[in-house]
């Protein structure tokens, strides 16, 4: 079955999908947040095809979810970088890290943690709130068409 575009949806969750949906796309989010910049790096840590894996990184270039800038050692290296586009991302991975986390690892399973560095303690579990600060869930949600501002 062939992949329908969706950048015209009008769906927010449609475009994100078109956009950044694949899973190598956030896979590399993932550890670019975590300090890995260099080609070389990506392709050791997650194991992908090199056509893939340059498809995927220059993909997340032209949507403007990374950037490829000179590396910091002086060496004639690219390094790509998240932009703050992708940056924005890390309540979406911190999400799916603690879906995940919560459904999809049996009782005692070794597993990663991500940790607050100055604290040394787990986050907060991502909660969706209404400006009123209150938890709302999906009983309490509805949707509508706005115009942009």
């Amino acid at each position: 079955m062939q992949r329908r575009c969706l950048d015209d949806s009008s769906c927010p969750v449609a475009r994100s999908l078109d956009s950044i949906g694949d899973w190598w796309t956030l896979l590399i989010v993932r550890d670019a947040m975590l300090g890995i910049r260099r080609f070389s790096d990506f392709q050791r840590s997650l194991g992908l095809a090199r056509n893939v894996l340059s498809a995927r990184l220059k993909k997340m270039v032209v949507d403007g979810v990374m950037t490829m800038a000179p590396a910091g050692d002086g060496t004639s290296y690219q390094e790509y970088q998240l932009t703050e586009k992708g940056e924005a991302l890390l309540p979406v991975l911190v999400a799916m890290r603690q879906w995940g986390k919560r459904f999809l690892f049996a009782p005692g399973e070794p597993r990663q943690e991500l940790i607050d560095r100055r604290s040394g303690k787990a986050l907060e579990t991502i909660r969706v709130r209404g400006v009123d600060g209150r938890e709302r869930g999906i009983a309490d949600l509805g949707l509508v068409t706005a115009s942009s501002s």
